[in-house]
């Protein structure tokens, strides 16, 4: 029998919290490891109970939420924790602070409870939430700001593997990527592995933002 999702449920209004938690709690392949209302007890609460999500608010008091991802999730982290940030607000900014922070994906707080079950279980699998097309939408707009001004070599990609990152940066699909390639999608599947592999990525929606920061794609 497969182990649960253990997830931790993170936002300062105790009535979304408890709700939340109840839905997540109902479902039999899901687990609520911990509940908190800011972000530096989410920190804490996280390395102390190693959950397998965490569904991360925004705005919090003593930390924000964009702040603790980066502290569970972030560049440098040796043992990233999955987080799914969900908040109130639908502004670009937010959904873009959130995924340069390190988090796998990003829902409106109005979704339905399916939504955030699925999305919940999505993330855990090790997928991205948000679909190619709209990371590279959020990430292009906000991509001269973040690109850095030093030229990065890419040695670590060989052509044709730096030639997939840059269509996924561009929003393809693995059938579009197969179809421009002319190869077969578990072609594709190969090549995608491979590249989030030795970048140290956990999925599309940073590969995507790692291309724009090194100027791969404008």
């Amino acid at each position: 029998m497969t182990a649960p999702v253990r997830v931790l449920v993170c936002d300062d209004q105790a009535l979304i919290r408890t709700g939340f938690s109840t839905i997540i709690g109902a479902q039999p392949d899901m687990e609520v490891v911990g509940e908190c209302g800011d972000g530096r007890a989410a920190v804490d609460l996280a390395r102390e109970v190693d959950p397998d999500v965490v569904v991360m608010d925004v705005r919090m008091p003593v930390l924000d939420g964009i702040a603790a991802t980066r502290l569970l999730a972030g560049a440098g982290v040796p043992d990233p924790v999955k987080v799914l940030v969900v908040t109130t607000f639908n502004l670009d900014e937010y959904v873009y602070e959130a995924l340069r922070a390190g988090a796998s994906g990003f829902l409106l707080k109005d979704a339905p409870p399916a939504q955030l079950l699925q999305g919940i279980r999505t993330v855990a699998s090790g997928a991205a939430l948000l679909a190619p097309e709209v990371t590279r939408q959020l990430v292009g707009r906000f991509a001269a700001r973040i690109r850095p001004a030093e030229e990065v070599a890419e040695t670590q990609l060989a052509p044709r593997e730096l030639e997939v990152l840059r269509l996924i940066a561009e929003g393809l699909s693995n059938s579009e990527i197969a179809a421009a390639l002319v190869i077969s999608q578990e072609t594709v599947k190969t090549y995608v592995s491979r590249i989030l592999t030795k970048l140290d990525l956990r999925d599309r929606v940073q590969a995507v933002v790692y291309a724009y920061r090194r100027g791969l794609v404008t």
